[in-house]
Parts: C-alpha cells; sequence; structure tokens
C-alpha cells in the first residue's frame, strides 16, 4: 500500500475516486426515488458525443461532455414535462442518438485513437492529470453543495411530484436542477469508470443501501459510504490485480452488494424463525407457573427450555438466550 501512496499517478487517481464515489451515489438516490435509474446511461452516452467534439475541435473533452451532457438532461425533462413523450423515448432518443454522433465524429477526428476512446467509454482513472483532478474537485463540490442544500426538496419532488406541485413547490425547477447534477456527475465519474459505467457507481450503492438504510436519510448515508467503498477499493484492488479500473469498480460494488443482500437475508430469516418459534409456545407463563422470571424494561420474561419468553398481543417473542446470572424466583 505505501508503495502504491509513493506514486503521485495513484494518489490523484485515488482522489478522482474518491470524488466520484462521493457524489455519484448521491444523485444517484434521487434517481432511484424517481425510477430514472437509467438516465445516467443515457447522459453517458450524450457526453460520448461531447468528447468527440472536443477531440475534433481540439477543446477540452471535459468541458464539451458537460456542455452536451446537460443539454440532454434538460431536454429528457422538457420532454417529460410536455407530456407528448414518455420519459423512457426520451431516454431512448438520447441514448441512441448520442452514442451514434459520438462515434461518427470521432472517427473524422485524425488526433484520437481506438485507445483514447477506450478510455473515454470504459475509464482511464491513472491517466487524470492534476489538471483534470482541481476540474473534477469543482464539480463535485458543486453536486455536494447543492444537494446538502436542496435535498429536502429534490427528496419531496421525487417521492411524489403530484403532491409537491400541488403544495405550490417548483417542481420543473427542481427536476431541472437534479438533471444539471446528473450530467455534472456523469463527467465527474468519467474518467473513473467510463461513460458505459457510470449509472452503476450511481444506481449499485443505492441498491445496497436500501438494504441497511432505515430510513431515507440513513441510506443517503450507506450510499455515500459504499460508494467511496467501491470506488477507492476498486482503484487499489485494479492497481495490485493489473486489471482495469473501470469494471474492477463497478465489480467490487456489485460484490459488496451480493455480500450484503446474503446477510440481510440470513438475518431475516433467523429472526423470522425465531418469532415462529415462540409464537408457537403453548404454555401459558405467569406468577404461578413456578418458571424464573426476569425483569426486562417494562415488562417481565419467563425463562423457559433455555429461552427467554415474554408475552406479546396473544403470543410469546423470543428475547434471548438462557441466562442464569439474570432470572431470579418469582
Amino acid at each position: 500500500m505505501t508503495e502504491m501512496l509513493e506514486l503521485s499517478f495513484m494518489r490523484q487517481a485515488l482522489l478522482a475516486a474518491l470524488l466520484a464515489g462521493v457524489a455519484a451515489p448521491l444523485v444517484g438516490t434521487f434517481l432511484v426515488q424517481r425510477r430514472m435509474s437509467l438516465i445516467g446511461d443515457g447522459m453517458g452516452h450524450v457526453a460520448l458525443a461531447g468528447v468527440a467534439v472536443g477531440i475534433l475541435t481540439g477543446s477540452e473533452p471535459v468541458l464539451t461532455a458537460l456542455v452536451a451532457a446537460v443539454a440532454a438532461g434538460v431536454a429528457i425533462e422538457l420532454i417529460r414535462a410536455s407530456g407528448r413523450t414518455s420519459g423512457d423515448v426520451a431516454l431512448a432518443v438520447m441514448f441512441y442518438g448520442g452514442i451514434a454522433l459520438g462515434v461518427v465524429l470521432i472517427a473524422r477526428s485524425t488526433a484520437s485513437s481506438p485507445a483514447n476512446l477506450t478510455a473515454y467509454l470504459f475509464g482511464a482513472i491513472l491517466t487524470t492529470s492534476a489538471g483534470d483532478l482541481a476540474l473534477l474537485a469543482g464539480l463535485a463540490a458543486v453536486v455536494l453543495v447543492t444537494t446538502a442544500v436542496l435535498r429536502a426538496r429534490f427528496f419531496a419532488v421525487a417521492n411524489d411530484e403530484e403532491y409537491a406541485r400541488a403544495a405550490g413547490m417548483p417542481v420543473m425547477a427542481y427536476n431541472l436542477v437534479l438533471a444539471v447534477l446528473t450530467a455534472v456527475t456523469v463527467v465527474v465519474s468519467m474518467r473513473v469508470v467510463g461513460l458505459l459505467l457510470i449509472s452503476a457507481l450511481m444506481i449499485v450503492p443505492n441498491a445496497t443501501a436500501q438494504l441497511l438504510g432505515r430510513s431515507f436519510a440513513a441510506s443517503v448515508r450507506w450510499a455515500v459510504v459504499l460508494g467511496v467503498v467501491a470506488s477507492v477499493g476498486g482503484v487499489v484492488v485494479s492497481y495490485y490485480a493489473e486489471t482495469p479500473s473501470g469494471g474492477t469498480i463497478v465489480l467490487v460494488a456489485i460484490a459488496v452488494f451480493l455480500l450484503v443482500s446474503v446477510v440481510t437475508t440470513s438475518l431475516a430469516r433467523a429472526r423470522r424463525a425465531a418469532h415462529a418459534r415462540a409464537e408457537r409456545h403453548d404454555h401459558e407463563h405467569g406468577p404461578t407457573c413456578e418458571h424464573p422470571a426476569v425483569p426486562h424494561g417494562d415488562h417481565v420474561d419467563y425463562l423457559h427450555d433455555g429461552h427467554r419468553h415474554a408475552a406479546h398481543e396473544g403470543h410469546y417473542d423470543e428475547h434471548g438466550e438462557h441466562e442464569t446470572s439474570e432470572a431470579r424466583p418469582r
């Protein structure tokens, strides 16, 4: 690990991964709430057209990609609001039109190569320069500050758009701001995971967070933590395994999701089994049942067959294994 940190390009790569790991899941939270998880893919493909324009004209590809992605996000929201076609159709048009235009323009450029195209499609975090890092840090700061200020409003609009509109909230304005933030996040993550894998970094940590968080705020915190773990951890794994960083980051995020799914499912089954065992308890406990009683908060548990049972709405709940040090006759 020390050897890796001694390399300047790896330090820059880890910082870029950290920025993407925080920004992508944060914006992805509201996209999941709006059931528009694939909008990142659509904007990513339109951003490819922006990258192609930058290469063709000799401009900075990050800036031209940002302009293209923002334009796509605004266009999608305006089309959705018009009611003339669904959001899915608008997303499909942006998806195919953007990637087709990008391929055509890149083919016309003499400054590009297949390697350059692959770097933008699948990520090339090790090529992140100090200038790129400064630009990405500025864009990530915009995402963090805006979501921190408008988080409650974004949630209200994403959770129930009609109610928010009836309450007098400027729904269209908030949707447009979120679309712009999504475009910015696409550009921030472009070097890290690539335009074809951006949506995974937005969505997979949120899917995992929903298994762990008991509230929206908790799920957001979990999503950011898991995003950072996947992005930074993926870069570290890719360094030692000599694998592409973008694909490795996504695989780490998916591995964490599968692990959490297995653990939470197993724990839920164990709780249901314990509850079922308690419900099947036929013995009626009470002061005269001759089983030891254990004070437990505002009620009394009874020790029976090596378990502590407590009456609850017509059945008995399991409250723990037999603990003789707490028991006293009653």
